[in-house]
């Protein structure tokens, strides 16, 4: 890597990662939050009378899936607002026009993502701990689990931030997509408790593979039989909205007009 490309990408992250720091009680904040009600009502209130699922208590048993879905949505939520902002300004023209690659405004952009969505799984997990005890059952997958879900999810949201034309544009996905995906993912319940029919619908949901991922690492749990499919299933992800996202980048996609 040389020099110019190491300053640039070194200077999108800061930036990127300044911006939420910045504004941390809109970032990291609200999240936090919002996952303490859900802790209340879904684990003391609704918990109490479901009992146990996977064989954990059920506070314990949706831990994993509240963190992964802070992490989904603010992931998405960094990249896709910081880019469009960039778009709305004309910011992201000058990183055009510089003698920059494609690939390392891709990765600053993204890295700030999973910089934030690193940083929201560690609050709500130590939030987590005023709850519930566990033992991480493996530090590795659960790293893993997370880091994945918000590389998944930042790529996500530059793609949502290229093609937006409005800041309408950005609610949407999370809106018609990425709730429903998240909340029919297995974050609340077992889809070994679902019918053969809907649990066939659920292995066709990506959310269901990290979610379940995460549970693994986290409680030794999960709906997938192997977790190398988990596993295999991100990183496939990945590579593809990698790939999507550089094409749309060279070809000037939402950004030529």
């Amino acid at each position: 890597m040389t020099r110019q490309v190491r300053v640039a990408f070194c200077t999108i992250l800061v930036k990127e990662t300044r911006r939420f720091l910045r504004i941390w009680p809109q970032t990291l904040v609200p999240p936090a939050v919002t996952m303490v009600l859900y802790f209340v009502i879904f684990g003391r209130v609704i918990g109490s009378r479901v009992g146990e699922m996977g064989g954990f208590d059920y506070t314990t048993f949706v831990v994993p899936g509240l963190v992964m879905m802070a992490v989904i949505m603010n992931s998405y939520a960094n990249v896709a607002s910081s880019f469009y902002s960039g778009k709305f300004q004309r910011s992201v023209e000058e990183m055009l026009v510089a003698p920059v690659p494609d690939w390392v405004i891709l990765t600053g952009f993204v890295c700030g993502g999973v910089a934030r969505g690193l940083m929201t799984a560690l609050i709500v997990l130590l939030l987590s701990l005023f709850f519930v005890n566990f033992h991480v059952y493996s530090i590795f997958a659960t790293f893993l689990a997370v880091f994945l879900t918000a590389l998944i999810f930042s790529l996500g949201g530059f793609i949502n931030g290229l093609y937006a034309q409005r800041f309408d544009d950005i609610s949407i996905v999370p809106t018609f997509i990425l709730t429903p995906l998240t909340y029919l993912g297995g974050v609340f319940y077992s889809v070994k408790v679902l019918d053969p029919f809907w649990q066939g619908v659920s292995h066709v949901n990506p959310v269901f593979y990290q979610v379940s991922a995460f549970r693994y690492g986290l409680l030794g749990y999960s709906d997938v039989s192997s977790q190398s499919v988990s596993i295999l299933v991100m990183g496939a992800i990945a590579v593809i909205l990698v790939l999507f996202a550089l094409r749309l980048l060279k070809t000037g996609k939402g950004l030529r007009h």
